[in-house]
């Protein structure tokens, strides 16, 4: 057996040390294979860096898990329940707040449940890490990956495109079986929430400007990185009623615009318009982001703000964080 690592150990050590707290050392040796004294320096470098607590005396030590913690865990999609995995292998070894293990628990069983739904692949990796500030977490499988499913359901060959319908919610390739608001309210769940898929990254997170690119993670299939404040005072029944006029129908939704632009590409056209509006008819009202854009041409808000308001008046079109110019265009075509 390779030499175990503190980088290693991370990964099953949390685990190890609520099964076995006054027995890790001979635990160990037996798992590992290793001797005493090798067993105890490992467990020794786990203390310092804050992935153990250790209490007792020296001949009879206790162990249990520290400030950091780990669970990594690898599973067959197929006959996978999605609340096992929470229930039996991550939940009992984390110490959060109510409110953030419930954040937790929902957006682990919606991002699981798309694997194993939605993916076509044959596995799932799933890893949680509570530092000392946030709860992490990584679900990774091996499918065909998120913006190949959404052209084949969909007929969207551009990831930018295909990220600005998903932004938007009400998006599934299943709607038999699902509502596709299960990946847009884990996104508002979190403090930031990574989608990486078929060579393409998005990242967003509260209080910046919609959804924007990152450096993808090059790897088969989907992963989804998500990260949860352990202070945070966001519960999921606010998260749920966050974009509902009354109760919990989801009623409006946000368009980040910026998707619909790069390096060379404006917002001018009337095609570019009609990308925005498809499938608002869905929602009472859409926040249109305008952050990062400082102007737009005169055809895209006329058919935005005067041809589609006018032939869809039961959907309010809310335009936001709009610069000066931005919002003279706006006003000039209403």
């Amino acid at each position: 057996m390779p030499r175990p690592t503190l980088a290693s150990a991370t990964t099953w050590i949390t685990a190890a040390a609520t099964h076995h707290p006054d027995d890790l050392i001979d635990h160990l040796m037996l798992c590992l294979g290793i001797s005493r004294r090798r067993t105890r320096r490992l467990l020794g470098q786990l203390v310092d860096a804050h992935w153990l607590v250790e209490e007792g005396s020296k001949r009879r030590p206790h162990y249990r898990p520290g400030p950091m913690r780990q669970v990594v865990r690898r599973y067959a999609l197929a006959g996978l329940a999605e609340d096992c995995p929470w229930a039996q292998d991550f939940a009992p070894f984390f110490d959060l707040r109510p409110n953030v293990a419930r954040l937790a628990q929902h957006a682990f069983t919606e991002l699981l449940n798309n694997a194993i739904d939605h993916s076509g692949g044959s596995g799932v990796t799933v890893s949680m890490r509570q530092t000392g500030l946030h709860l992490q977490m990584l679900v990774s499988d091996d499918g065909c990956g998120l913006f190949q499913r959404i052209e084949q359901a969909w007929q969207i060959d551009d990831p930018r495109l295909a990220m600005l319908e998903l932004g938007k919610g009400k998006l599934t390739t299943q709607p038999a079986r699902h509502l596709g608001q299960g990946l847009f309210y884990v996104a508002r769940a979190a403090d930031v929430f990574d989608l990486h898929a078929n060579r393409h990254g998005f990242q967003r997170r509260p209080g910046h400007s919609g959804w924007a690119d990152v450096r993808p993670i090059e790897r088969q299939g989907t992963s989804i990185y998500l990260a949860i404040a352990l202070d945070t005072p966001r519960t999921l029944d606010q998260v749920l009623r966050s974009h509902a006029d009354d109760g919990y129908g989801f009623d409006h939704t946000e368009v980040s615009l910026r998707l619909l632009t790069g390096p060379s590409t404006w917002l001018e056209s009337r095609a570019q318009a009609r990308r925005v509006t498809a499938r608002l008819s869905a929602f009472r009202r859409a926040h249109l982001d305008f952050s990062g854009i400082d102007e737009i041409g005169p055809a895209f808000a006329d058919e935005l703000f005067r041809v589609y308001a006018s032939a869809h008046p039961q959907v309010q079109l809310v335009p936001e964080a709009a610069a000066p110019r931005v919002a003279a265009m706006i006003a000039s075509v209403q």
